[in-house]
């Protein structure tokens, strides 16, 4: 894996095509063998819209029919800003709803996947950013003056029900209420702290330190990790399938309501 450029020496990178047109897709799979990287390829800071959602889900199909592992990486500036909200700002109710039903559905399918998950950032990664990163069984970054966090209930919207669940799970109530009540962007030493982030790397080093990771884990047997993982996931798999159409509707009728429309207008003038 090559966490500044398209493809590594010795490794295959290709484009899933994405609709008609010979349009590109907004992911890069990087062949690496036993696993596959997929890398958000849509812009300096990998805003998340419709099309990518739609894409690295073609891309996660086409990871879990042919390799047994899976590492998310952004770019260098940005892992990914979260939601593109210049775009998400056109749509109408429904198309706003099918758009996070859509998001919902990737993080889900990533986040109870049988295989082993690493997310790489070599960049900030913000609100949606922050989401797909806790999907993956392990995070990695590096730690220069990049930031993380989930910003949601300063636009005045509740995070998305399945990262909020994830995020109680992985650093308990007392520090994930920290971040989802205040919505502060942290370094990532912080959130190494917290059990956030698993390991920081120097930039240098983030590549190999990955990819060390994802094939000591993809060389365990199968079953078992499998069933492990299995397991970690089966309460909060069980509670957001229960649960996911209500808190959907919470966070659109957030979205529409006109004082969160002004907030998200004004925010997303820095796109």
């Amino acid at each position: 894996m090559d966490l500044d450029d398209s493809d590594g020496a010795g490794r295959v990178a290709f484009g899933i095509p994405s609709g008609g047109g010979g349009k590109m897709s907004k992911v890069i799979i990087e062949d690496c063998g036993g696993f596959a990287v997929v890398r958000l390829n849509s812009g300096v800071t990998n805003a998340i819209s419709p099309a990518l959602v739609s894409d690295m889900a073609d891309a996660f199909k086409h990871v879990t029919e042919n390799f047994q592992g899976l590492v998310i990486a952004g770019g260098i500036k940005f892992f990914s800003i979260g939601f593109d909200l210049p775009e998400l700002l056109k749509l109408d109710r429904t198309g706003m709803t099918e758009f996070l039903s859509d998001f919902e559905k990737l993080t889900f399918d990533i986040f109870t996947a049988p295989m082993p998950t690493v997310c790489a950032m070599a960049g900030h990664a913000v609100g949606g950013g922050n989401i797909l990163a806790l999907t993956c069984d392990f995070r990695y970054s590096t730690a220069e003056k990049k930031l993380i966090g989930l910003n949601e209930v300063k636009l005045g919207l509740p995070v998305p029900y399945l990262a909020d669940l994830i995020l109680r799970q992985l650093v308990g109530d007392r520090a994930a209420n920290a971040i989802l009540y205040h919505g502060e962007l942290m370094a990532m030493s912080d959130a190494r702290q917290i059990g956030l982030i698993d390991e920081i790397v120097p930039p240098e080093t983030l590549e190999k330190a990955v990819m060390g990771k994802i094939t000591g884990l993809i060389s365990l047997p199968r079953s078992g990790f499998s069933a492990i993982k299995a397991n970690r996931v089966e309460a909060i798999r069980s509670r957001f399938l229960q649960n996911q159409a209500v808190k959907r509707e919470v966070f659109v009728d957030s979205w529409f309501s006109e004082p969160i429309q002004n907030l998200l207008r004004e925010a997303s003038k820095k796109f």
